[in-house]
């Protein structure tokens, strides 16, 4: 939950700067962040200490080698 999370979060920033500078409603890009944002929330709330900023790209590794192997 926290790598997809954080990469729709990543991913909807550059999309909700788009769309405000075309002078249009970031619809799709806020329900992104907010999904995101839940994500990152609920598995953050799910370790009892948190995350480390120097646990993140342990975490990404370990999803993406989870998923290679």
């Amino acid at each position: 939950m926290f790598v997809i999370g954080t990469i729709l979060c990543g991913f909807s920033i550059p999309s909700i700067l788009s769309a405000i500078s075309d002078s249009r409603p970031p619809r799709a890009a806020a329900i992104a962040l907010l999904v995101g944002g839940v994500l990152l929330v609920v598995a953050i709330g799910q370790k009892p200490g948190g995350f480390a900023i120097g646990d993140i790209p342990n975490i990404f590794l370990r999803v993406i080698g989870r998923y290679l192997h």
